[in-house]
């Protein structure tokens, strides 16, 4: 039976209750005095180690940390003004508070509190191993038994430190100051340091989900279309990318190599600039609208960009261009994969070729590619470049909100929140809910696939 979270926290704060209990002066003095049993015990450098991180904490906490928390509640009270000075006769600026570095300055210094107490319950913990250690007379490791066992026991440790360094860093810091972000009020009317912004709590939320306003008017639109375009950019390209793979490897296929070079060229092109090519192409002075006319089809360009219905089945249709090459790829490796005498068992029992395909071809392939269809799905409510580079979210509609269009996925509408409008607490509050939305479906979809519940079981 598998721990849950809160076990685990209950069986470590037991661990380190009888632990305190059974230690010594230095062992309950640790907690205040980092390192403290370290250093008696002659893990020295460790010890030393864990009181100058102990010192450097407090010393931040004083110079900066504790006016970056105050900072952090209050986001600034002083705006920037001009005022009048007498003896020049010139306004000059007076600088005032900046809402979105006090913003960021608190996520910091939330972030190396965390950081702190981690370290601070790794030396109580180091200090109290090396009291039982000595207590029980064996050998207590040194420093240059510590720095061997990162290139043995530990390389895991020496290994992953610089790449941790570098999420908290480059994506853990960002993620969570445009978290907080969704939470303020910051947007084109309260920019800093001019204009200072404020905590209005769960109000942006509240307007975008359950308000009667153009903001709740337009995301709910926009998701329903987000939801529709994820499963059709899905489906398509996984059922079409996988007949693809499967025709090309059919033995009456001759020159395999060459078809499937064919179409993983799209792959090689820059999918932003085979949509450019592509949209010029749709366009009504366009190319395909010319061709059309000339051979005498349709008498006036058909309106692929132009009109909402056209526009969402056009970007559709030109994904599949860019998808199914890589689910053939995926495909064709898994095809290879399977053992032929399946094929030939259902043969000699009689079974048509769609009958293999649905009972063995298709079963299998599902569910190795289930873990892919997830992601898959995922990031094409995500996929920006297809509607970005093809109608731009248009054709515009003037009952949506700040210059959304009826092709808009949430995330384009959310770079235009925040590249046109500067509206950055609604972006925030958008980017939250889409977070949600794509990990509840990924996990009850892949807790409920037989990739996750049988990962042995299908042979």
């Amino acid at each position: 039976m598998k721990k849950t979270p809160l076990k685990h926290v209950g069986e470590r704060f037991n661990w380190y209750k009888s632990a305190f209990a059974g230690g010594n002066i230095f062992v309950k003095l640790s907690p205040i005095l980092m390192g403290a049993a370290n250093i008696r015990y002659g893990q020295l450098v460790k010890g030393i180690g864990y009181l100058c991180m102990e010192i450097m904490f407090i010393l931040f906490v004083v110079t900066n940390g504790a006016s970056n928390l105050i900072n952090l509640i209050t986001l600034g009270s002083k705006q920037q003004e001009m005022v009048l000075n007498e003896k020049t006769g010139i306004f000059e600026v007076i600088q005032g508070d900046n809402s979105m570095l006090m913003l960021f300055g608190g996520v910091v210094t939330a972030v190396v509190i965390v950081f702190f107490i981690i370290v601070w319950l790794s030396s109580i913990k180091s200090g109290i191993n090396t009291y039982y250690l000595h207590k029980n007379n064996k050998p207590v490791p040194g420093f240059l038994d510590d720095v061997k066992s990162l290139f043995d026991i530990n390389i895991q440790r020496f290994l992953l430190f610089l790449p941790m360094v570098g999420l908290i860093i480059f994506t853990v810091l960002p993620l969570i100051y445009m978290i907080t972000m969704a939470f303020t009020n910051y947007d084109v009317n309260h920019q800093p340091p001019g204009n200072l912004f404020n905590w209005v709590g769960l109000k942006n939320f509240k307007l975008l989900l359950m308000s009667k306003d153009a903001l709740a008017k337009t995301f709910w639109p926009v998701l329903g279309w987000t939801i529709i375009w994820a499963v059709f950019a899905t489906f398509t390209n996984y059922i079409g990318g996988m007949l693809l793979a499967i025709l090309i490897n059919k033995k009456e296929i001759k020159f395999k190599k060459v078809w499937r070079t064919i179409f993983v060229l799209t792959i090689s092109i820059p999918s932003f600039i085979g949509l450019l090519v592509v949209r010029t192409m749709l366009n009504k002075s366009g190319i395909i609208n010319n061709e059309l006319i000339n051979f005498g089809f349709i008498t006036e360009p058909l309106p692929f960009l132009t009109s909402a219905i056209w526009a969402r089945a056009t970007v559709i249709i030109v994904n599949m261009w860019l998808g199914i090459p890589f689910t053939m790829l995926i495909t064709t490796g898994i095809l290879i994969n399977i053992p032929a005498d399946l094929y030939e068992s259902a043969k000699i029992d009689g079974a048509s070729p769609f009958k293999a395909f649905i009972k063995i071809t298709f079963p299998y392939i599902f569910f190795i590619t289930t873990p892919y269809l997830i992601s898959n799905f995922i990031s094409n409510v995500n996929n920006f470049n297809p509607i970005f580079f093809l109608t731009a979210g248009g054709p515009q509609s003037m009952e949506y909100f700040k210059g959304a269009g009826k092709t808009d996925l949430l995330v384009t509408w959310l770079y235009k929140l925040t590249s046109e409008s500067k509206n950055y607490s609604y972006a925030s509050a958008i980017g939250i809910v889409i977070f949600i939305i794509s990990a509840i479906l990924s996990l009850i979809v892949y807790r409920k696939s037989g990739a996750y519940n049988n990962e042995e079981g299908f042979q």
